[in-house]
């Protein structure tokens, strides 16, 4: 290693090694390549495993699903993920994925899939090939593991998946030819087969070896921008800190779902890197005083999995934000520092009333989500300070609580309009109410002036009507490629009526009453 890269070594980093993980059943370390190199690069370009396809490079078309595994003890949030003995399994996009966040686990590939099941084929491969589930190909290894995670989860489960429930794990893998009957038909069909198991008891005695490797601390020239190029995976929240201090210029790193765009579509330079994801005190979600709090690190599937089950009216949105493999690498404190308008965890967190946690060294401060935003991309966070956590009021019992997504498609879409609204009334009268939309201007806000149309007043259909008209004081939306200003502007006053709808006190509606699969009936919800 040149000696400038001895030079960079903070006082509060370790010592630099090379990255070490598990494939293939045995231990690999890398060397030398930029810390911006993805697991999808690595594969097909250095360890030649072309199993694994290049299709969207961007995480939208699932053809680059790998499984990421690691020990279950050492990832406290854990809740969405599937665990199997020992070991926690991911489905994760290759082309999201930096090549250094591999460190001490294991990586799954369809290249595997045939070794579990002792040369012959898998019982996924075998199911996709009866059902006649692949037609050109390209997609199928990405649906493929995808499957291969949920046949773990249900076969450590004693249970058996209904189709919607296969439909929801396959929503981030894109089929364009085979159409998703005959996929269903295989993720049947594939309990049916002769079992074929993980051996997570092997994999798992190696990771614990690997554990015993200090902290990762790495640095290669990146041959595209030149120069050195670091790369630091704390363990320890107090580590991460003192780094933070040290190396304010370094760029935070919380599942890349975004930053990896930034090198691998956008050509940029990404600089040091600080790894939030070996912190343990990071991933914690607990419930305290009648609140949730979210650690920084938790993963977006863990923090919504853990939001839906205490407000049950959230698990669409849930289900609906980007795929699971997205879901399974991101979290939801490094979606609200990212800061997008169109975010859709900005929203429901603002609706509740939620806190960020911000951390500068010892020193801890909070305040509302919702004034953390200053304008487009712009927040308040100071130099050498970090999001620690997130801390979500659970509503009282009796209030409602909506969100609603609106997309040109269905499943793993960005949102042209996100709205979150939680209400809360005295008899008629509107006690409390918090209305927060995505989409709507260059940051996520309340509606303030629709919210004073509604406060203190019954709520009926004309002063609903009338906090739809004041939106127009609240937003001036933009039009762009998902959306004109007028589409959004209506469709946020129509979503205010759709809350009406659902919760008035006369008779309300169904919430399928007031949703297109009502007309359109959705026959993957059959067993």
């Amino acid at each position: 290693m040149p000696n400038s890269a001895a030079r960079s070594t903070p006082s509060a980093a370790a010592a630099l090694r090379p990255i070490r993980f598990l494939h293939r059943g045995a231990v690999v370390e890398v060397d030398g390549l930029a810390p911006s190199t993805t697991v999808l690069a690595w594969l097909r370009e250095h360890a030649h495993c072309t199993g694994t396809k290049e299709g969207c490079n961007e995480g939208d078309c699932g053809a680059c699903t790998v499984v990421v595994a690691e020990r279950a003890a050492a990832a406290p949030g854990g809740a969405g993920a599937t665990v199997v003995g020992e070991l926690q399994l991911r489905p994760v996009n290759a082309c999201l994925r930096l090549l250094p966040t591999l460190d001490g686990k294991a990586l799954l590939t369809v290249e595997d899939l045939r070794a579990i099941a002792g040369g012959a084929l898998h019982p996924v491969q075998q199911a996709l090939v009866e059902c006649h589930g692949s037609q050109c190909g390209f997609c199928t290894p990405g649906i493929a593991m995808t499957m291969a995670a949920t046949y773990e989860q249900h076969c450590e489960a004693a249970s058996r998946p209904t189709r919607q429930q296969l439909a929801d794990a396959l929503a981030g893998n894109l089929c364009r030819c085979t159409g998703y009957r005959p996929i269903l038909d295989a993720g049947q069909r594939m309990f049916e087969l002769p079992p074929a198991r993980l051996d997570t008891a092997s994999i798992a005695a190696a990771l614990r070896a690997l554990a015993q490797d200090p902290p990762l601390a790495y640095a290669a020239v990146d041959p595209a921008f030149g120069g050195l190029r670091r790369f630091d995976a704390p363990r320890t929240l107090a580590t991460l800190a003192a780094l933070r201090l040290e190396r304010p210029e370094a760029r935070l790193l919380a599942g890349a779902t975004d930053i990896a765009l930034w090198s691998n579509k956008g050509l940029r330079d990404l600089g040091d890197l600080i790894d939030l994801g070996e912190v343990g005190e990071l991933e914690r979600i607990e419930s305290r005083d009648g609140e949730l709090e979210i650690g920084a690190g938790a993963s977006l599937e863990d923090a919504w999995a853990a939001l839906a089950r205490r407000v049950p009216e959230l698990a669409e949105v849930w289900l609906r934000f980007a795929g699971p493999p997205v879901r399974h690498a991101g979290t939801m404190g490094g979606n609200v520092a990212n800061g997008s308008p169109i975010g859709d965890s900005a929203p429901v967190l603002i609706a509740l009333g939620a806190q960020i946690v911000l951390q500068r060294g010892s020193r801890e401060r909070s305040m509302p989500l919702e004034d953390f935003y200053v304008d487009y991309m712009k927040n308040r966070l100071e130099r050498g300070e970090f999001v620690r956590a997130l801390r979500v009021p659970l509503p009282a019992a009796g209030a409602a609580v909506r969100c609603w997504k609106i997309t040109k498609r269905y499943d793993c879409d960005i949102s042209a309009v996100c709205a979150a609204f939680v209400l809360e009334r005295d008899g008629e009268v509107v006690r409390s109410v918090r209305l927060a939309y995505g989409g709507m201007a260059a940051i996520v806000k309340r509606a303030k002036a629709a919210e004073a149309a509604l406060l203190g007043k019954p709520f009926s259909e004309a002063n609903v009507r009338a906090a739809m008209a004041a939106l127009a004081g609240d937003f001036t939306p933009l039009s762009d490629m998902r959306a004109s200003a007028g589409y959004r502007m209506k469709v946020a006053q129509r979503l205010l009526l759709r809350l009406w709808h659902e919760t008035r006190a006369d008779a309300p509606l169904a919430g399928s009453r007031t949703s297109v699969w009502s007309v359109l009936p959705r026959p993957l919800t059959a067993a």
